[in-house]
């Protein structure tokens, strides 16, 4: 019997019966309030394309606990096959919703903690991994959607965890009971979780014996009593009249306060346990790198896509300027995938079964990503020109009075309709112009972590001493020849 999948509409039906706590604009809302619509219909698109042939063997997998299938966004990675697959049908879906698909955070966090569970009970005797395995029973067969709430507040950002004036600066255990913990704190740049069914939470970096009441990791529903979500929310233009759908989808940013609430332990993957904390922090950061070597290409095939239109429509596509330009952004979109796909080739099955991406690899495609991100925005805003930032709105574009003089302006070639070249335009101001392409603008650079921490990464896990040997044998330094 095949299982029937979760739709989206019973994702938005779930999402509106959970207790208002997002706030937005100073008012308290529920998920159905039109200001976070926007998230709500990207992440649609993964239930809603599960069936498409473009996505076929994408968007769902065979559950290595259950048998069942499931989709993708829910799936522990179990070779280098399926992260090749999560990378794919990131960069495909990521295309369709003109930027982020939002959902890969919750499914990089329980990768993450599939290991780090399994790691801590080795040594320690627990049995995280144990409730781990049947939170995502429950993750797999509800086709939960959640976000990974990692990025704490931090304070003074001199001074470790338990050095803060204020100890709420990271989110911390202030009570543990026999039926489980109370914590406290509040994690800022969170994406999704006004949308999202469930909220899962990390530590944001190395933890200390020092600062074990902040070593913790769980999950709970996102309406749990005690969550207040903060929203930032941001949408493109959408014209009436002139619809298109980049202009259904939107974004929501969140600061996440947790004001003593009660986590029941079976919800408790990481309590007190310093080395596995700091695991638990560097795996999510880890997986999320590998699923943004999926994203930002497909960012960067927007972006693509746009100059070239307009350098099409403009009659200069073949000039070699312009021709430097795209090949330049085409660059980066495949030296971004390509590092992802040797990142999975090269990854390494766990103890724990979950295959782990080569650390190296995910880290140089990200920092290569964020490094060029602002670059190929430049790129884009060369191609178009200034117009994007000073279009006429749409409704005089569609306007009898001076709509028909727009559009005798704004012809390019003559076999391009003005109409199209509009579009075009209006496109690229909402990637160059809008509240959500200055979003965009700054998680290209520091989403999943900025380009420094990939930095720190790469020196501590690349093996320059193996390069060194290359050039003692070179000078006669050393006889011996190097090998890998």
């Amino acid at each position: 019997m095949v299982r029937k999948m979760r739709t989206s509409e019973e994702y938005r039906q779930d999402l509106y019966r959970l207790k208002p706590n997002v706030y937005v604009r100073g008012k308290k809302v529920g998920r159905d309030d039109p200001e976070v619509s926007g998230g709500i219909n990207i992440i649609s698109k993964t239930f809603d394309l599960v069936d498409d042939p473009y996505f076929k063997d994408l968007l769902t997998a065979k559950s290595h606990i259950s048998g069942k299938r499931i989709n993708r966004f829910t799936h522990i990675h179990q070779s280098a096959e399926d992260l090749m697959k999560k990378q794919e049908m990131t960069r495909k879906i990521c295309r369709l919703v003109g930027g982020c698909i939002q959902r890969c955070m919750g499914c990089d966090a329980m990768n993450g903690l599939s290991i780090a569970t399994f790691a801590a009970d080795m040594e320690h005797g627990t049995d995280y991994h144990k409730r781990f395995l049947e939170y995502l029973k429950e993750f797999q067969e509800r086709d939960m959607v959640a976000a990974c709430a990692q990025t704490d507040v931090k304070g003074d950002r001199s001074k470790r965890p338990h050095q803060q004036d204020d100890p709420d600066m990271y989110v911390r255990v202030v009570e543990k009971r026999s039926d489980g913990i109370v914590v406290r704190g509040a994690k800022n740049c969170i994406t999704m979780a006004a949308v999202a069914d469930e909220i899962i939470v990390v530590p944001t970096r190395a933890m200390m014996p020092e600062d074990k009441d902040y070593c913790v990791a769980f999950a709970i529903p996102a309406d749990a009593d005690g969550v207040k979500i903060v929203a930032r929310t941001s949408k493109v233009r959408a014209p009436k009249g002139l619809d298109m759908p980049q202009g259904e989808f939107g974004d929501d940013e969140n600061m996440i306060i947790f004001d003593d609430v009660f986590v029941p332990w079976d919800r408790v993957f990481i309590c007190g346990e310093n080395r596995y904390a700091t695991l638990a922090a560097y795996l999510f950061a880890l997986f999320h790198r590998h699923s943004y070597t999926g994203c930002k290409p497909a960012t960067t095939d927007i972006i693509m896509g746009f100059g070239a239109l307009i350098a099409e429509y403009n009659g200069v596509y073949e000039r070699h300027n312009i021709r430097e330009k795209l090949v330049e952004l085409a660059a980066t979109a495949e030296l971004v995938y390509a590092a992802g796909i040797a990142s999975a080739v090269h990854g390494t099955k766990t103890p724990a079964g979950t295959f782990m991406p080569n650390e190296v690899y995910a880290n140089i495609g990200r920092r290569h990503a964020g490094l060029n991100y602002y670059k190929e925005l430049e790129i884009l805003a060369e191609l178009a020109g200034g117009l994007p930032a000073a279009l006429p709105f749409a409704e005089d574009f569609l306007s009898s009075e001076v709509g028909p003089l727009i559009k005798k302006y704004i012809k390019r070639k003559s076999d391009v309709p003005p109409e199209d070249v509009y579009r075009c335009l209006y496109g690229i101001s909402n990637i160059l112009c809008s509240s959500l392409g200055g979003v965009q603008a700054v998680a290209g650079v520091h989403g999943g972590g900025s380009p420094v921490m990939e930095e720190i990464a790469i020196w501590r896990t690349y093996d320059f001493e193996k390069k060194k040997d290359i050039a003692k044998y070179l000078a006669g330094i050393s006889k011996d020849m190097p090998k890998d």
